[in-house]
């Protein structure tokens, strides 16, 4: 369709402020982001919709707008709803690259955009699936009259005869035709999004095709519409919480036209993932401000105010207190480059979900926040459970990534490793504080195995910290002196600073790369200072046992 029809359609309350030449442009699909450099998500001809919330001041109107034409956009549309009228340095930059640009009316969502979008474009390509855009708003709807992604893929199954299934990275089924035959079996879907993974982080363009089993399957990303105010300069922080549409059939038969058509249905199934990660919202400030107040050793009485809250949020209609759970996690590259803390807090909101579920909504009921590199849970769980079992009750860490290993290693294959630590159930603010700390021990022995994907839990900390207390300071203080005195004494005459290089080394899980950064060291200084520590020690830092004993000496001494 051509930008002239846009602006002839009342109801998209579109204003033309500059581009009046260009109104014969042609627009082949519609695209909504907030991040300072989208051009990754670009394929040519699209109308961009932003709210501005990239735009920090006036420089950097000028870059944003030179990025979208470079990706071949047809025209930019920007809201007013957060900044009243827009920017007069985003209307100069755009006349000065001639993108055509529109102001869009406060009272206009930008989902109505979209819709009218794909279903002008699609019904202009192709006649096969005009039925399934032209019903979009009913696919998309919240609540029980609508019924969200499963629509439209019941649609795609009775209107194209095509089978399809919405999968969480972690391959749990989000959503999958009823009218085409039976659900996936979990098994095929943790080989699908295994086999997506890696594909995305290699760079490849989708639909990546796969074989499994004598059955060919088209499998096409479902990105966020990306209203993060930063921009994502790097395909690892977004692999690992990408949901996928896998179609049963082979696009590599089908005409272009129906590969944008389907790139279409994609558009509209991001449209429920965006209303998901708006839902999780509050369980994040939740889990944020109940982190927070743990971490700065606020009151008991004022952690438990605040779990107050927070209960019937993630667990509505519950009677009792519930007990609680945290849960840590990390995800790290040996570069060191990729954002680590949003990337875990997003995987570790689906990684939470018991993989047999279906749907969005069970993610509904974990809060998770960041802080720095780092992701923690509090994961709620029903006073009568915890105490009719007891201390198994709630996670284990063995079995907690059992069903995402598969695919999550294909994820993270090429330096990348995502660690947990699982603590033991608590009832009490006063006890949030202990969980916490036990469950970044456990995390820390989890890093500390091989592999990409590893896990430890409380009851693999019981020989060493949950049972330092009851040691005599005697022992514990010969015991440090036995591995840090050399170190310390060596330090003072050399002023070698070995103390401090154990310290990051275990800081940074034994990864060379991160700690030479971390220390602005050369690799082969860190690897003299490690080996110094060895000999003056007799320990080995490759070995599990060593690396907790001094981990354990550092945090008594």
């Amino acid at each position: 369709m051509r930008l002239r029809a846009l602006l002839d359609t009342d109801a998209l309350g579109l204003r033309l402020l500059g581009g009046e030449d260009e109104l014969d442009r042609t627009v082949r699909g519609v695209m909504t982001t907030d991040l300072r450099d989208p051009s990754r998500y670009l394929s040519g001809g699209e109308l961009v919709l932003t709210g501005l919330a990239w735009r920090r001041d006036a420089a950097d109107s000028e870059p944003f707008v030179r990025l979208l034409v470079q990706a071949g956009v047809t025209a930019l549309a920007a809201g007013e709803a957060e900044l009243g009228d827009i920017p007069e340095d985003l209307v100069v930059a755009c006349a000065q690259h001639r993108m055509p640009l529109f102001a869009v009316h406060e009272s206009v969502a930008f989902a109505t955009i979209t819709e009218h979008v794909v279903r002008q474009v699609s019904g202009e390509r192709a006649g096969d699936l005009a039925a399934v855009v032209d019903r979009h708003r009913r696919m998309m709807t919240s609540g029980p009259a609508g019924g969200g992604p499963d629509v439209v893929l019941d649609l795609l199954g009775s209107d194209l005869d095509l089978r399809a299934w919405v999968l969480s990275p972690t391959g749990r089924l989000i959503a999958g035709s009823k009218v085409a035959g039976p659900a996936l079996p979990p098994e095929t879907c943790a080989r699908l999004a295994a086999e997506h993974l890696a594909a995305v982080r290699t760079g490849r363009r989708g639909p990546h095709r796969v074989q499994l089993d004598g059955v060919t399957y088209s499998l096409f990303p479902v990105r966020s519409s990306g209203r993060a105010p930063q921009a994502v300069p790097d395909v690892r922080e977004t692999v690992l919480s990408d949901w996928l549409l896998a179609v049963e059939a082979d696009a590599a038969d089908w005409p272009e036209e129906r590969l944008d058509l389907l790139r279409g249905v994609t558009q509209l199934i991001a449209v429920e993932r965006d209303r998901r990660d708006a839902a999780r919202t509050v369980r994040r400030r939740l889990a944020q401000e109940v982190l927070e107040l743990v971490q700065s050793g606020a009151a008991p009485a004022e952690i438990a105010a605040r779990l107050r809250v927070a209960a019937p949020v993630l667990l509505p209609g519950l009677g009792a207190a519930p007990h609680w759970q945290v849960v840590v996690a990390r995800v790290e590259w040996e570069d060191g480059t990729a954002a680590g803390g949003p990337v875990a807090q997003s995987l570790l909101e689906e990684v939470l979900v018991d993989p047999l579920a279906t749907g969005p909504e069970p993610a509904d009921r974990v809060a998770v926040a960041h802080s720095g590199d780092e992701a923690v849970a509090l994961v709620p769980l029903p006073a009568v459970s915890a105490e009719h079992d007891g201390s198994e009750a709630g996670l284990h860490a063995d079995v907690l990534l059992r069903s995402v290993r598969e695919a999550l290693s294909a994820g993270l294959e090429g330096g990348g490793r995502l660690t947990l630590g699982v603590s033991a159930a608590v009832h009490s603010a006063e006890g949030l504080r202990g969980a916490l700390e036990e469950a970044r021990h456990a995390r820390r022995v989890a890093a500390a195995r091989p592999g990409r994907v590893c896990a430890a839990g409380h009851q693999e900390l019981a020989s060493h910290v949950l049972l330092l207390p009851f040691v005599p300071d005697d022992v514990r203080r010969a015991f440090t002196a036995r591995l840090l005195d050399p170190l310390t004494e060596y330090d003072r005459r050399h002023r070698a600073e070995l103390i401090p290089t154990l310290e990051a080394f275990l800081d940074s899980d034994g990864s060379w790369t991160r700690c030479a950064s971390r220390l602005h060291l050369h690799v082969n200084t860190l690897r003299y200072r490690v080996g110094r520590i060895e000999q003056l020690t007799g320990r080995d830092l490759s070995r599990l046992e060593d690396k907790l004993d001094f981990f354990l000496a550092l945090r008594i001494s």
